[in-house]
């Protein structure tokens, strides 16, 4: 099952928490994916909706990845064995969390002055969110929720991986979860629409709870049954394959456009997964350009648990050449290249040194290549390194890299980009220098 967007998500998780009407209550979405999500709950309920606002703070090097999070009123949680794996020390983390209680600051600016804090005291607080990954930040939430003096904390999400409740602890009296899928990698794996949720329309969700209070109480909507998406194949995903690394089967998504030059594999970074929004935002540039693109995850479910396997890039490079050699067994002769971000480009970089590799062509987005360093000489693919100007410790450690590599090789900088890219054109000019290059070096332009 999936949903088809924040919305969807909402209405169907308001439908667990029927029995919560009639009670004192505030819905709090999580800014920015949360508010969607928990403007539906609120309108369902007859509740007044405000915002709760946390701060992920993220590995320097995978800032999707949560090792803690911040919020109003100094409230923090830290995932200590996230800090130990990613070898963080406890300057670089204070000094994170430091900018990200910023970010508190400034959005705590602007989301009040639409809607003031309401208050809490007495209240069961319903926490939502639009999923669980590390639940840093619903932990830091519901602490900030009931340090406002809630009587009562509801965690509710659509989305979570099983056992998410242990990951929340004590924070939360009550949890509801719509989905709870063995196979989770990612919270955008279970929504058709996952892009962005925009400052305006936070605002624009503030905005219209503000007015419907000020018209009076809010009407429950009725509380029938929310009839099922289809659980079918999502649009825009491509036809599932099961890659082989060895003996271990895999999942993926391939996509094969007649005549194409060559086929691209995409290696994602730490805590992401063929999932990745970007990186299938990437692939579908490289699609509409004639060329084929592989993504699959690079651990099962199993080995997604221990988190020293994310890190490890001896695996993850091991598996990214097997199923490079499980494709070449597929009857697809097809030249190959790489896509790697973050960790992934490590892993892509190395198994691309394997002697035999036979790889036409490497493209790092937001890379560590640092971490292939040992086997940088050994590259004899062209390779590409994308990097944000804005992302100045990836920066440094991609310009190190292209010194050691002895390959043909450049150093692309989109300006005014930071480490994910989600700065307005800069992805799309981070996928535009990754097809020109894959085109150049793959075969003849595709029309």
């Amino acid at each position: 099952m999936t949903f088809a967007d924040r919305e969807d998500a909402g209405r169907r998780l308001a439908g667990l928490l029927g029995y919560l009407r009639g009670q004192p209550l505030v819905v709090l979405g999580l800014p920015r994916g949360g508010v969607p999500v928990a403007a539906q709950v609120a309108t369902r309920l007859g509740a007044p909706l405000d915002v709760i606002i946390v701060r992920k703070v993220g590995v320097p090097f995978q800032p999707e990845l949560a090792m803690g999070a911040v919020g109003e009123d100094d409230a923090a949680v830290t995932s200590r064995d996230v800090v130990a794996m990613a070898g963080v020390t406890d300057q670089e983390l204070a000094s994170l969390q430091a900018r990200e209680r910023g970010e508190v600051a400034a959005r705590a600016a602007r989301y009040r002055a639409v809607r003031p804090r309401l208050d809490l005291a007495g209240k069961v607080a319903v926490v939502v969110d639009d999923g669980i990954a590390t639940g840093a930040t619903a932990r830091a939430a519901c602490q900030i929720a009931r340090a406002h003096g809630a009587a009562r904390v509801v965690l509710a999400v659509p989305v979570a991986p099983p056992g998410w409740q242990e990951r929340i602890g004590a924070g939360a009296d009550e949890f509801a979860c719509v989905l709870e899928p063995p196979s989770f990698f990612a919270i955008g794996q279970f929504y058709e629409d996952f892009s962005q949720t925009s400052e305006e329309q936070v605002i624009a969700c503030l905005r219209a709870a503000g007015a419907a209070s000020a018209t009076g109480p809010a009407r429950p909507a009725p509380a029938g049954p929310v009839a099922d998406g289809d659980p079918g194949q999502r649009p825009g995903m491509d036809p599932e394959v099961e890659p082989m690394a060895g003996t271990t089967r895999l999942a993926g998504n391939l996509t094969m456009p007649a005549a194409a030059p060559g086929i691209v594999i995409f290696a994602h970074g730490s805590g992401s997964s063929r999932h990745s929004p970007r990186n299938r935002f990437v692939a579908a540039t490289l699609a509409d350009a004639g060329l084929g693109t592989l993504l699959f995850d690079l651990l099962t479910p199993a080995e997604e648990v221990d988190r020293a396997n994310v890190f490890d890039i001896d695996l993850l490079a091991s598996r990214l050449s097997e199923v490079t050699a499980w494709l070449r067994t597929q009857g697809r002769p097809e030249p190959i290249g790489y896509f790697g971000a973050s960790t992934g480009a490590a892993a892509a970089l190395r198994a691309a040194a394997e002697p035999g590799a036979d790889i036409a062509a490497v493209v790092s987005r937001g890379g560590r290549p640092d971490l292939a360093a040992e086997r940088l000489a050994a590259v004899t693919a062209p390779t590409l390194l994308i990097v944000g100007g804005n992302d100045d410790v990836v920066l440094d450690l991609n310009r190190g890299a292209l010194a050691e590599l002895r390959c043909d090789s450049e150093l692309a900088v989109v300006p005014g980009a930071t480490h994910l890219f989600d700065e307005p054109g800069t992805l799309e000019a981070a996928a535009a220098l990754a097809r020109d290059w894959f085109l150049r070096y793959l075969g003849r332009s595709a029309r």
